[in-house]
C-alpha cells in the first residue's frame, strides 16, 4: 500500500498545474471536455522522469500514459466530491497558510527574534520569582488589585526582606510554599516569552520590573547565570521491554551485554547485533547530538551527561522505551546561529512571540494593499451576540441587511459584519474559556482580521506569483490523489476480508516458504568457549545449562538467540551446512558463533495469516489496475495528435 502511495503522492506532488495565460497554451487533450495543457504535462514530464523506474513509461508515450491515469484520478476524485471535505479543505488551508509564509513573514523581525533567542540559549539562568494569578480577561478592578500586590511585594523584596519567605507567604502559584518560587536553571523557550524577557533583562541578585504574562503579575529574582552545556555525541544499545513476551529477559541481557562491554568486546559490533533501536544500530549505536530537553527521557539525558570522558560508558539506564547502556563519544562546541536558524526562525513564530511576527506581517499586508478601517464593531457586537458566547452556545442570527456595515477594507476586499458573525459562531466551538464577553470579542476580532488580511494575501499571491500557484496546486492534487485512493483502494482492501480471502486463494502459490530451520544461536567471546559449546551440545547440555556453565556473574563468555529462520536469514551465517545438530564455528564480526539446529522445516505454502501484509499489498494492486481500467471507459479521453506531436518535437 505505502509503495503505491509513495509513487502517486511524487507524481501528484511534482505535477505542476497552472493557471496563468490559459489562453496562450495548447490543448494537450481533453477528459470529457476539459481541457489539459501541452505546458503542464511538459513540465510534469521533465521534473518526474529521473523518478520513473519503469523505463517503458519514460518513454513519451508511456508516460502519457501514467499522465492519464492520474488525471483520471483527479476527475475521479472531483466527482465523488471529495474537494468539499471539510478535513480536505482544512488541510489544504494549513498548506497554503503555511507555504505562504515563506512570501510573508517580515524576515527582520524574524531574524532578530531568532538571533536573541540564539544568544539567549548560550546561557541558563537560575531563577526564583512570585505571582499574583489574574488573567487577561479579569475586570479591571480585579486587575488593579493584583498588580499594587505584587508591586507592594516588590518594594518589600527591594528593600531587604527575604525573597524566599515573600514567595512561600505571598505567591499564588502552585507548590509555592514548598519551593518558595525557586524555577531552578532554564534557557530560552523555556517560558512564556514576557517572563523569559524579564529573566534575561536582570542582573544577578537582582529583581525585575513587575512583568504581565497570561498567568498574571509576576517579579522575578535572578539567582545565578551560567553557560549552557554544549551538545554531546554518544552511542548507545538499547534492549526494549516493549515488545511483549520474549526468549529472554530485557534486564538481564542489558546486563549481559554491559559485561561484554566491559571486557572489550566492540561496542559497535554488539549494538549492530543485538540493539533493538535498529536506526542507530547500523551506525554501531550512534546517535544524532543532542542536549538537555531534546530527547524528552530525562533519565537518559542524565545518564549521558553524567559521563565525564570520552568512551566512559554508563550502567544499564531505565527509560520509557527499554534498558540502554550509553557512551559517551564525542563533547560538542557551541553551534553557530546559521546552523540553527531553520529551528529558531521556526519557533519565533510560534508562543508569545508570534505575536510580534503576526503584528509586523499584518502592517506589511495593509502598506502592500491598502488597508482602511470603516466602523467599529464593539458597540454592536456587544448586544448583537448574547452571553451564550461564553459557554459555546450562542445560536447566530443573520445580521439585519441595513446593520450589516463594513468593519475594514483590504484591497478590493470590505470585511463585513456578517462574516464577522460567521467567524465568531464557528470560533466559539473551539475557543478556550473566557468570563467576559467583551474579552472574547476582542480576542476573536484580532483573529478574525488577521485571518482576513491573510486570506486576501494568499489569494492575491495565486495571480501575482507563479511558482506559488504551481506549489499549491500541485498539493492540492496530491492529497486529493490520496483521498481517492483511500477511499476506492486501500481502506476498501482492508475492509474486504473476503475479497482479499479469494484473491489469496487465487494467487496463494507466490506465497512459499523456503526451507526454515529452528535453531539456538551461540555466540561465543572466544573460539575455545566455542568449541566447548559444541562439545556441551555434542553432549546434550541444554541451553540454560550451556550458559550456567560458561557465564558467571563478573563476566558474559556467550550469548545465546533462539529462533525460526529462513535458511538464507541474515542473522544465520552465510554457508551454513543445514543438517541437524551443532554447526562448525563461524567467525562473525568479533563473535565466534554456533548454531544449534534443532528441527529442519520443509519449504512450503504460507498461509494468509503468514503473509496477509503483503497479500493486501498485492490486493490493492489489483483493485487499482480494475479500477483505473473502469475510469478509462467511464470518461472520454480525446488526445490531440497535433499537439503530442509537437511536444514530442520540443521534449527530444
Amino acid at each position: 500500500m505505502m509503495k503505491n502511495f509513495i509513487s502517486v503522492f511524487i507524481l501528484a506532488f511534482l505535477s505542476a498545474t497552472t493557471v496563468f495565460s490559459q489562453n496562450k497554451k495548447e490543448v494537450l487533450m481533453t477528459i470529457d471536455g476539459s481541457p489539459v495543457y501541452a505546458n503542464e504535462f511538459k513540465r510534469v514530464y521533465k521534473k518526474n522522469l529521473n523518478l520513473v523506474q519503469d523505463e517503458s513509461q519514460k518513454d513519451i508515450d508511456g508516460y502519457l500514459n501514467l499522465f492519464i491515469d492520474y488525471k483520471l484520478k483527479i476527475a475521479a476524485a472531483q466527482a465523488q466530491g471529495l474537494a468539499d471535505k471539510r478535513s480536505y479543505q482544512n488541510e489544504l488551508s494549513r498548506y497554503r497558510d503555511q507555504l505562504s509564509r515563506n512570501y510573508l513573514f517580515d524576515n527582520k523581525v524574524t531574524e532578530t527574534l531568532a538571533r536573541e533567542a540564539y544568544e539567549r540559549g548560550k546561557v541558563e539562568i537560575d531563577a526564583s520569582h512570585i505571582l499574583i494569578l489574574v488573567d487577561y480577561e479579569a475586570v479591571p478592578q480585579d486587575t488593579l488589585i493584583a498588580y499594587n500586590k505584587i508591586k507592594s511585594i516588590r518594594e518589600k523584596a527591594l528593600k531587604g526582606e527575604d525573597f524566599t519567605q515573600l514567595a512561600k507567604t505571598n505567591s499564588e502559584e502552585p507548590g509555592a510554599k514548598e519551593t518558595g518560587g525557586n524555577l531552578g536553571y532554564f534557557s530560552v523557550f523555556s517560558m512564556v516569552y514576557p517572563f523569559e524577557n524579564a529573566a534575561y533583562n536582570t542582573k544577578v541578585d537582582d529583581i525585575s520590573e513587575i512583568v504581565r504574562s497570561r498567568f498574571g503579575y509576576h517579579i522575578v529574582k535572578v539567582n545565578d547565570r551560567r553557560a549552557k552545556m554544549p551538545k554531546i555525541s554518544v552511542s548507545h544499545i538499547m534492549i526494549s521491554d516493549k515488545k511483549g513476551a520474549r526468549d529472554f529477559d530485557p534486564e538481564q541481557r542489558i546486563d549481559e551485554l554491559f559485561t561484554m562491554a566491559k571486557q572489550g568486546e566492540s561496542f559497535e559490533s554488539l549494538a549492530q547485533q543485538f540493539s533493538d533501536d535498529k536506526n542507530s544500530a547500523i551506525q554501531g549505536g550512534k546517535l544524532k547530538p543532542f542536549s538537555k530537553g531534546d530527547l524528552r527521557a530525562t533519565e537518559f539525558e542524565n545518564a549521558a551527561y553524567g559521563l565525564n570522558k570520552v568512551g566512559e560508558m554508563s550502567k544499564p539506564v531505565k527509560t520509557d522505551f527499554g534498558w540502554h547502556i550509553i557512551r559517551l563519544d564525542e563533547k560538542l562546541p557551541m553551534e553557530s546561529f546559521e546552523d540553527q536558524r531553520e529551528e529558531l526562525e521556526k519557533k519565533a513564530g510560534e508562543g508569545d512571540r508570534s505575536k510580534v511576527v503576526t503584528n509586523a506581517i499584518n502592517k506589511k499586508i495593509k502598506d502592500k494593499y491598502g488597508f482602511k478601517k470603516e466602523v467599529s464593531y464593539l458597540p454592536y457586537f456587544d448586544t448583537f451576540v448574547t452571553d451564550d458566547v461564553l459557554g459555546r452556545g450562542w445560536a447566530r442570527n443573520p445580521v439585519p441587511a441595513e446593520d450589516d456595515k463594513v468593519l475594514f477594507t483590504i484591497g478590493d476586499k470590505d470585511a463585513t459584519f456578517t462574516e464577522f458573525a460567521t467567524f465568531i459562531a464557528g470560533r466559539q466551538k473551539t475557543t478556550k474559556p473566557f468570563k467576559q464577553k467583551e474579552a472574547l470579542l476582542v480576542a476573536f476580532y484580532d483573529e478574525f482580521e488577521t485571518e482576513i488580511l491573510k486570506d486576501y494575501f494568499k489569494m492575491e499571491l495565486e495571480d501575482e506569483n507563479e511558482d506559488y500557484a504551481a506549489i499549491v496546486t500541485e498539493y492540492r492534487d496530491g492529497l486529493l490523489i490520496f483521498d481517492v485512493m483511500n477511499e476506492n483502494i486501500w481502506e476498501k482492501a482492508k475492509i474486504d476480508s473476503i475479497g482479499l480471502k479469494d484473491f489469496y486463494n487465487k494467487t496463494k502459490q507466490k506465497y512459499q516458504w523456503k526451507e526454515r530451520v529452528n535453531v539456538d544461536i551461540y555466540s561465543a567471546t572466544s573460539e575455545m568457549t566455542a568449541q566447548q559449546i559444541q562439545k556441551m551440545l555434542a553432549d546434550g547440555k541444554t541451553t540454560e545449562e550451556i550458559k550456567a556453565d560458561l557465564n558467571t556473574e563478573n563476566k558474559v563468555n556467550v550469548f545465546i538467540t533462539p529462533g525460526l529462520f529462513e535458511v538464507d536469514d541474515d542473522k544465520l551465517p552465510k554457508n551454513l551446512e543445514m543438517k541437524n545438530g551443532a554447526s562448525r564455528i563461524y567467525e562473525i564480526s568479533d563473535s565466534f558463533v554456533v548454531v544449534n539446529i534443532k528441527e529442519m522445516l520443509p519449504s512450503g505454502l504460507k498461509s494468509l495469516e503468514d503473509v496477509k501484509g503483503r497479500v493486501l499489498s498485492d490486493y490493492q494492486n489489483e483493485l487499482e489496475k480494475n479500477w483505473i481500467e473502469g475510469l478509462r471507459s467511464k470518461y472520454t479521453v480525446e488526445v490531440n495528435k497535433k499537439a503530442l506531436k509537437r511536444v514530442k518535437k520540443e521534449l527530444r
